[in-house]
């Protein structure tokens, strides 16, 4: 354990921007994961109703990237890469159904 005053403030600063990171990590692994679930149902089911479904979670998912990176959770290119990735999948789903119309 530390015994100097700022070395003391710096495990505290540590552990409370580790807790902070994990947080942002979670809640972008979690929004994602129910976009990525979303896009499955639109992809199965296509319809207005899902699409826009899919809209609204990518929306909160491309929010809280952001967030995250404006909090330096994430590097920029890191945010950045998240939201294309989403976004590739999306549109990668309804193509066809577009080209099909």
């Amino acid at each position: 354990m530390a015994n100097i005053k700022s070395a003391i403030k710096r495990v505290q600063i540590a552990e409370r921007n580790r807790l902070r990171n994990k947080s942002y990590k979670s809640a972008v692994k979690t929004l994602t994961k129910k976009y990525l679930s979303a896009v499955d149902e639109y992809a199965a089911n296509p319809s207005q109703d899902q699409l826009k479904v899919v809209h609204e979670r990518q929306a909160e998912a491309f929010s809280k990237i952001d967030k995250a990176v404006k909090r330096g959770v994430f590097h920029t290119n890191t945010g950045a890469r998240k939201k294309s990735r989403l976004a590739k999948v999306l549109k990668h789903h309804t193509a066809p159904a577009a080209a099909a119309s």
